[in-house]
């Protein structure tokens, strides 16, 4: 709601100032650029957006990784934690499965988030580390030193965890450090003939990685279950697996660092390396929400070649001007419903702040498509809605079902299961 009235304002300040399409000239449209921008950082520091929300201490993580780095295995010692997944690929391929359990059980936070163990040792591992943060969250509960918030927060946490560990559930990563990471995958990814990856935007952590009614389908876990139910239901011969990726520092609100390129260039160094670290060469399909979607514009251009498709919703822009800028072979999907407040930010950047173009206007070059019946910002992965019957299609390479924003059929030209914008 806040935002919503914070946009308004913005867009009713943008419309005063005469940002408008009505004169074009080049020094009219550079000073109202420039307005636009200071507009929308006035609004964004008097509502105090802009204040920075500095994580918690990643003491956890360090002390693992710390660790790990003193730690051998059959007399040799352990590659390092950041190595190229091919590489810990390898390591792990040499060891014995007892070796590797044994790994999994006497370092879980470090196991269970490097890309190249294998996919159902990582899931062993968060489970072992789920354990162990609970334990710590169950303690903090009744430290007499925290605040009252400070013990709702641990019940919050432990709560969360307690959740995780439901049996069936597949942890591809966790980090309990700060506010927290984590990534799940419904389906069976080592079998799987697509996958798909969700990159959510702000305000994702641990405590918002899943969400109650009625907004389930807004968050991390509940996109990728929706979307996985979806998937099936378009195409029940392919095996389909979707990862909830929620594994990257996402901006807290809609402040500077949501309208700064930052924490998205991390993010993207992340979620390549989630990507080449896949077993198999099974087709890769993102979707891309809101922040998410910068984050997979910054990704773009180092993807590996096995991602088929990138699309976006919802999007702010993805800090270029048109989709060539990305340098992906990827096919590139956009859409926005009718009434997303995303709609009335201004697409600029200037001196690093602001994304760019508008990936659904059609000068950017992208292949628009139906997002009907979504409502609001956060509505693309509600069952019913053409956005997510969109999003099932990609996901599946059922090309041919997708429909497009006009009536026409334009945005599935020339698509025939390989790759290209």
């Amino acid at each position: 709601m806040c935002v919503t009235l914070v946009t308004a304002a913005v867009a009713r300040l943008l419309m005063w100032a005469g940002v408008t399409s009505f004169d074009s000239s080049p020094t009219l449209t550079a000073w109202r650029a420039l307005l636009a921008v200071a507009v929308v950082f006035v609004m964004l520091a008097t509502t105090g957006w802009t204040a920075v929300r500095h994580p918690h201490s990643d003491e956890p993580r360090t002390v693992a990784l710390a660790s790990w780095a003193r730690g051998h295995v059959a007399g040799r010692t352990l590659p390092d934690a950041d190595a190229p997944p091919n590489r810990l690929a390898q390591f792990f391929a040499t060891l014995t499965a007892a070796q590797r359990t044994g790994l999994a059980d006497k370092y879980p936070l470090v196991v269970g988030n490097l890309n190249g163990a294998p996919v159902t040792l990582r899931y062993h591992a968060n489970r072992l580390a789920l354990v162990q943060a609970r334990k710590v969250e169950r303690q903090r509960m009744h430290d007499a030193r925290l605040s009252p918030d400070g013990r709702a927060e641990a019940l919050r946490r432990m709560n969360r965890f307690q959740s995780m560990l439901a049996e069936g559930r597949h942890i591809l990563a966790f980090d309990p450090s700060g506010k927290g990471r984590a990534a799940e995958v419904f389906g069976d990814l080592d079998r799987a003939d697509r996958v798909s990856v969700i990159v959510p935007g702000v305000d994702t952590n641990l405590l918002t990685l899943e969400r109650s009614a009625p907004r389930v389908n807004a968050a991390p876990v509940g996109m990728a279950k929706s979307l996985y139910a979806a998937e099936r239901a378009a195409r029940p011969g392919t095996r389909t697996a979707v990862i909830a990726w929620a594994d990257y520092t996402t901006p807290a609100g809609i402040g500077m660092d949501a309208a700064l390129g930052n924490l998205a260039e991390r993010g993207a160094v992340r979620l390549n390396a989630l990507v080449g670290a896949l077993p198999g060469d099974a087709p890769v399909s993102l979707f891309c929400h809101s922040y998410g979607s910068v984050l997979c514009g910054v990704a773009a251009h180092e993807l590996p070649s096995r991602v088929a498709d990138i699309a976006v919703a919802g999007s702010p822009g993805m800090r270029v001007e048109n989709a060539g800028q990305l340098h992906t072979r990827a096919r590139v999907w956009a859409m926005r419903d009718h009434d997303d407040w995303i709609e009335d930010v201004p697409n600029l950047e200037l001196g690093g702040l602001g994304h760019g173009a508008d990936p659904v206007d059609p000068g950017f070059g992208a292949r628009i498509v139906s997002a009907a019946d979504a409502v609001g910002h956060s509505g693309y992965f509600e069952p019913g809605t053409k956005s997510l019957s969109n999003f099932a299609s990609i996901g599946v390479g059922a090309y041919s079902s997708i429909r497009c924003a006009n009536s026409d059929s334009a945005c599935r030209d020339g698509v025939t299961g390989g790759q290209g914008i």
